[in-house]
């Protein structure tokens, strides 16, 4: 042990991968921890990105330095001399993987502590997902064993350069290959956190527990390939005993990465977004994540998650106008609650996607989506806020009036003339230059159908628009059963003069 230790303090003081250590913290900087840091402070985007781009990253610098590191004796002509060691073939090989190795993790750690100590300070629920921290851990020594087994074998000035760009490109191009398919098989590559192209899923990790199955399958996967490639190491030049030895570790490795694939796919996508494996998959991570919603002190108050109080005060200026227009009136919602995403799979196409009848017509509570994307463009808040006034705003007023498929003009004409005011009370220039383009076509009026441009309930709905809001309220006040009813004409809409 003593001798062992010695030689692995020798080939950590003489291990290119130490020179590599700034080259990647460049590179980390550079692409993962501006990217990460970019994203909202909610630790299920910032894990979820950390493990993608980490693994990207760190991949081609170690997978070269580990393929030059391999190289070494036959470069340098020491293969004759060091046969006279003490030690074998074998056990040097490991010790230079081992050195290699553990400058690769120390980089990593490094790099993670950096993001989750700046994320800490900016989250405001939830905590820290260590399973993505696992699964970029373990694909460490993977790739490295993967890089110096192919220099040991093919040992030449080209290999650490050639071994690196196939490494990288590999594993690039392995989601590539599982399109929309919830059960590929390549999602054992150790970029994929969550269902891959599931689209817009802010729950993830959020409502309920982190689901670490697939975690485990690519841990499982990492280490069987890891020890597979070293094992494979010791079955030429050794002695019949060290052979014997290295072939059934590498049998067992490779009955482990082999076993994690086919476990891999097996998975299903459960509702609220996120890989389930039926032989690895903990019933207890099914139970929601118990917690006490931050609500604004408004009328109708707006209820968000703790892990995104940050966007409390952005979602409520969004919908504040139009929650005043309705607040205390008959049908008006008296909460406006975030939910999870839920997800189903697409019979036809086999996507996944999300419901959109999430609200119906006269419920209480309002369920509220935040349009947080996990692997798409980062949304800033201003961008969110944008989207929540013109999606949700037009679908508070449809549910509230019963505008829609199927309703009356009348009903139709109410609801555009609500949003118009929601529109003139934006602080979005955007939205304000829409509107006054056509005014009643503006975003998110096409929600409500029914209202086309040119036709009577267009003018009928900027006249309600432009009477005074206590106007508005009273006639709603008196009239809002017989509106919802169908029973209001166009011709019985109370309206301004314009000009």
């Amino acid at each position: 042990m003593t001798a062992g230790m010695r030689m692995l303090r020798i080939e950590l003081r003489h291990n290119a991968m130490a020179l590599m250590v700034p080259v990647v913290a460049v590179l980390f900087w550079f692409t993962t921890y501006r990217r990460v840091m970019a994203m909202p402070p909610l630790w299920n985007l910032r894990a979820a990105g950390l493990q993608m781009y980490s693994v990207i990253d760190f991949v081609t610098p170690l997978t070269g330095a580990a393929a030059w590191m391999g190289s070494r004796e036959s470069r340098r002509r020491l293969a004759d001399a060091v046969l006279i060691t003490p030690r074998t073939r074998w056990a040097r090989l490991l010790a230079i993987w081992a050195a290699t190795t553990i400058w690769a993790l120390v980089a990593y750690l490094g790099c993670v502590a950096v993001v989750y100590g700046m994320t800490a300070g900016q989250v405001s629920g939830g905590g820290p997902l260590w399973w993505p921290v696992a699964v970029a851990a373990a694909s460490l020594p993977a790739f490295i064993a993967l890089g110096f087994t192919v220099g040991v074998l093919l040992p030449t000035r080209f290999t650490a350069p050639i071994a690196a760009i196939a490494a990288f490109f590999i594993l690039v191009l392995s989601t590539e290959l599982i399109g929309h398919n919830i059960h590929s098989y390549w999602q054992i590559a150790p970029i994929v956190a969550f269902a891959w192209n599931t689209g817009s899923n802010p729950g993830v990790a959020t409502f309920y527990p982190y689901l670490p199955d697939l975690s485990i399958a690519q841990v499982m996967f990492l280490a069987g390939v890891a020890v597979t490639l070293l094992g494979a190491l010791a079955l030429v030049r050794e002695s019949r005993v060290v052979r014997a030895a290295a072939a059934a570790l590498a049998a067992a490795g490779l009955a482990a990465a082999a076993t994690a694939v086919l476990l891999v796919g097996t998975s299903t996508m459960d509702t609220h977004g996120m890989i389930r494996i039926a032989d690895l998959h903990d019933a207890a991570n099914d139970q929601p994540v118990q917690f006490t919603p931050v609500c604004s002190h408004t009328d109708i108050p707006v209820c968000l998650n703790p892990a995104y109080a940050a966007y409390l005060a952005s979602t409520t200026a969004a919908l504040e106008p139009v929650l005043n227009e309705i607040a205390g009136l008959p049908a008006a919602p008296v909460q406006v609650l975030q939910e999870a995403a839920t997800y189903r799979m697409d019979p036809h196409v086999g996507e996944e996607v999300t419901p959109a009848d999430r609200n119906t017509n006269g419920e209480a509570v309002y369920h509220l989506l935040l349009p947080v994307q996990m692997a798409g463009p980062t949304l800033t808040t201003a961008q969110m806020a944008s989207q929540v006034k013109w999606t949700d705003g037009p679908n508070i007023v449809a549910n509230f009036i019963g505008a829609g498929p199927g309703a009356s003009q009348a009903q139709n004409a109410v609801a555009a003339a609500l949003t118009m005011i929601l529109g003139r009370m934006s602080a979005d220039p955007d939205l304000q230059a829409s509107l006054n383009e056509d005014a009643a076509g503006g975003p998110g009026l096409s929600q409500l159908g029914g209202l086309i441009r040119g036709t009577p309930a267009q003018p009928a709905a900027e006249r309600f628009a432009a009477l005074p809001a206590h106007a508005r309220r009273a006639w709603l006040a008196s009239h809002l059963s017989a509106l919802r009813a169908g029973q209001i004409t166009l011709s019985q809409l109370p309206g301004a003069q314009l000009p």
